[in-house]
């Protein structure tokens, strides 16, 4: 894993965790665009899956990576920096491809600062509220009878109280849900939620559109 602060972007492996991502960055002030929760799969299996809990465009946090296609073929797309053409088409439908385009060997992220941060939680009513500040990841999770709402916000210390306030919540530590997901996380009524999707154990990938297909075809 290569963590270069002065310019805010990270390379890191597809097999890393991501709560390893969070361990690599600590004391730099800047933060990757996930929550600090690990998932199954780790960082392949997040950008495969398109992110999880965030309230803002995830593909645009990915400034490059590595994949493995379903032929074998090794392909580098994207680099390093924001405005980058090479290869940059195929980074955003590998986002969210859920491994029709195939397996995720690197992926370099786009890091973004912020002076303060706030992991917490408060009973979960159903539906995902409008707060303001707007926190940068959201998600529910079911636990025995009980739900909760989670939301991780980062930024400047004001801006961060101000989301503590609004959420009235309980501050909570890092969370590990891949025990959830014996069989693999994907699509379905489950015990976790996000503003995009409900996930289940051995829950179903989306269906693909025909140009995805047509494209993992190519590759």
């Amino acid at each position: 894993m290569e963590v270069h602060a002065a310019d805010q972007y990270l390379v890191a492996p597809g097999e890393a965790g991501l709560l390893e991502v969070y361990e690599a960055l600590r004391g730099t002030g800047l933060y990757p665009p996930f929550p600090p929760v690990e998932l199954p799969g780790g960082v392949g299996g997040l950008v495969a899956r398109g992110g999880f809990a965030q309230t803002f465009f995830f593909p645009g946090e990915v400034l490059g990576l590595t994949f493995r296609t379903p032929k074998g073929r090794v392909v580098r797309a994207g680099g390093v920096v924001v405005k980058n053409v090479q290869g940059y088409d195929l980074v955003r439908p590998f986002v969210g491809s859920f491994g029709l385009l195939g397996e995720a060997l690197e992926v370099v992220f786009r890091l973004r600062p912020g002076r303060a941060s706030s992991f917490l939680r408060r009973p979960w009513e159903g539906s995902f509220p409008r707060l303001t500040p707007f926190p940068r990841f959201l998600f529910a999770l079911r636990e025995g009878e009980e739900a909760w709402l989670y939301a991780f916000h980062f930024g400047h210390e004001r801006e961060v109280a101000r989301f503590r306030e609004a959420f009235a919540g309980e501050e909570v530590g890092p969370l590990d849900l891949r025990s959830l997901f014996p069989s693999g996380m994907g699509v379905g009524e489950g015990p976790l939620w996000d503003p995009r999707f409900p996930w289940r154990d051995g829950g179903e990938a989306p269906p693909p559109p025909e140009a995805f297909l047509r494209l993992a075809e190519a590759l």
